[in-house]
């Protein structure tokens, strides 16, 4: 039997701002099947268009509100697999928004700042997660809501390939693209609990047996970056988006511009054409007979769907699959697609005054990713100046799920963020179930003081030869930095003067055996292969310059690093 009451609350003084919006059906005992398994130990929620046996279904509308017989195949999972359910979270009526305030029980708020929206429509399940209220939870994600709530509270959202976790038991927005989505603290939680939910059923006609790529990416990758990125003025985003993928060069990436044009055109076809009649068919017995109890704008989106007929739905599937004939070539191009999650935030207040347009904005980067059958990670990046998180999205083909996770775990790992708005540290990596590690490649440690830094107009020789970043430091204070003239792009020779010099702004690169030969060959003389010692007394190979062609050099030394005097000398011009 199930206890459950609406919601169980503590005093106001001690409950988190947020709360009482967040929990829907929160159970006074939460629901457990046993006490072993792959899961046992880890608490979740689930999003109030999933049924669990019992509990009412509401989909944030009372007057739908219904008990459900059985569980979703999602929930009788988790619970086989010893996870105890804590109760059901708010949500955007019917799945249709991505802002977290289109319910009747109230808007859910932003975990870090509560006059902000917390994105949606799985608003409830990225609050309870983000405050540490759960260890997961389940939302959905049709055009960005298992994502975009992510982004806007500092957890990770896993959005698998579709027909991988199985929909049955969840009331459809839009069925066939429609996926069962994973919202956690860290990479690796997501990773557990995809792995217990993957799986083949009958009682899915979207399910599908999906094989996972089960090798990371190329150690040397390149991630694709949109040819425009809007921001709608928020230009602390903008900054965070370049910081970004400074962050993930140093991870061995490589960026490339791609044209976002037809995916663009392939996300708006969601809402903006025939597309939009599988919203309304998902719920149009109820919708037919009590329309004026759906809130707005859920009642107009979901009312469109009516107009359009058959041959209408079958023109923006044409035009959808054009779409995604033009970007075929796009995954020869690229290993991954970086997007910011949510271009801004938005407060309660705002959106509420225009809900079309700035929900609309928030989907900027998600409308287009189910539609073209890609599996999608979103990640915290950074937290913004003004406090509030700023996240990322990384893109894949279909079956790349593993693959995001362990770039998106190591991208994480380099952000030094808290866990969501708990204010804990990151606990450190584990490995991913399901994920064969690359086999062992013997490597050389290499100290690079010039154009090779990240960022730098040489750095691509060790990225596109699958050398990583290991750390950034100096040199012991025994060293002197020179810009040597008539070089092309400008370079610096570095120099050992004990007892005469200062320390000098590094990095250290992991450059596998096998390319050190093809690497050296292009490093022109007079800069060679030597050791330097660093600032912790470990020495290291590095490049050092021959004295000779120091004569007429500038001794940049005060400047404290390459990277140092080229910003100082940009300022002058």
């Amino acid at each position: 039997m199930v206890h459950h009451s609406t919601p169980q609350q503590p005093s106001t003084s001690q409950a988190p701002a947020g709360q009482e919006a967040a929990w829907l059906q929160r159970l006074d005992t939460p629901l457990q099947m046993g006490v072993e398994g792959p899961l046992a130990g880890l608490s979740f929620a689930v999003k109030d268009n999933i049924d669990v046996a019992g509990l009412p279904t509401t989909a944030a509308c009372p007057a739908f509100s219904h008990p459900a017989a059985a569980h979703a195949t999602a929930v009788q999972r988790l619970l086989a697999a010893g996870a105890s359910l804590h109760g059901k979270t708010n949500m955007d009526q019917f799945a249709c928004g991505l802002n977290g305030t289109r319910s009747p029980y109230g808007p859910v708020p932003n975990a870090f700042d509560a006059r902000l929206v917390s994105g949606g429509s799985s608003s409830g399940s990225a609050w309870v997660v983000a405050t540490g209220q759960v260890d997961f939870a389940l939302g959905t994600d049709t055009a960005g809501s298992g994502r975009v709530p992510a982004g806007l509270n500092n957890i990770v959202g896993l959005k698998p390939s579709k027909g991988l976790i199985s929909t049955h038991g969840v009331l459809p927005a839009a069925q066939s693209v429609d996926c069962v989505s994973i919202f956690a603290r860290t990479v690796d939680v997501a990773v557990q609990v995809l792995q217990t939910l993957a799986a083949h059923d009958p009682a899915d006609p979207f399910s599908r047996r999906l094989p996972l790529k089960d090798q990371p990416l190329p150690a040397a990758f390149v991630f694709g970056v949109p040819d425009t990125l809007a921001f709608f003025g928020d230009e602390l985003a903008r900054a965070e988006f370049e910081g970004a993928q400074e962050r993930l060069r140093t991870l061995g990436g490589t960026p490339r511009v791609i044209d976002y044009a037809p995916l663009a055109e392939a996300a708006a076809l969601l809402y903006e054409s025939a597309l939009v009649a599988e919203r309304y068919a998902a719920v149009r017995d109820f919708f037919d007979a009590h329309e004026t109890e759906v809130v707005e704008p859920v009642r107009s989106i979901l009312g469109a769907g009516r107009r359009y007929s058959a041959a209408d739905l079958v023109q923006a599937q044409v035009r959808l699959k054009g779409c995604a004939q033009r970007v075929v070539d796009l995954w020869q191009q690229i290993d991954v697609l970086l997007v910011p999650t949510a271009p801004t935030h938005y407060s309660i207040e705002a959106m509420l005054a225009d809900p079309v347009t700035l929900n609309r904005n928030l989907g900027q980067y998600t409308n287009f990713v189910n539609l073209l059958d890609y599996a999608a990670l979103s990640v915290p990046s950074s937290l913004r100046s003004d406090g509030l998180p700023f996240g990322i999205t990384l893109i894949g083909p279909c079956g790349s799920d593993l693959q995001l996770a362990e770039l998106g775990q190591r991208y994480h790992q380099a952000t030094g963020l808290p866990l969501g708005a708990t204010g804990q540290p990151l606990p450190a990596p584990r490995s991913l179930q399901g994920l064969r590690p690359q086999p062992a490649v013997a490597s050389l440690p290499l100290a690079v003081v010039g154009a090779h830094l990240s960022g730098m107009p040489l750095n691509h020789q060790l990225t596109e030869r699958g050398a990583t970043l290991l750390e950034a430091t100096t040199t012991s204070a025994h060293y002197r930095l020179f810009a040597l003239p008539g070089t092309t792009p400008p370079k610096p020779g570095l120099q050992r003067h004990p007892g005469q010099g200062a320390p000098i702004a590094i990095e250290v690169w992991n450059l596998p055996m096998a390319e050190v030969g093809s690497f050296l060959a292009g490093v022109p003389a007079p800069l060679g292969l030597g050791s330097l010692e660093l600032a912790d007394g470990r020495w290291v190979h590095g490049f050092i310059c021959e004295g000779h062609a120091l004569e007429g050099a500038t001794d940049i030394t005060p400047h404290g690093g390459w990277r140092a005097y080229i910003a100082a000398r940009q300022a002058q011009r």
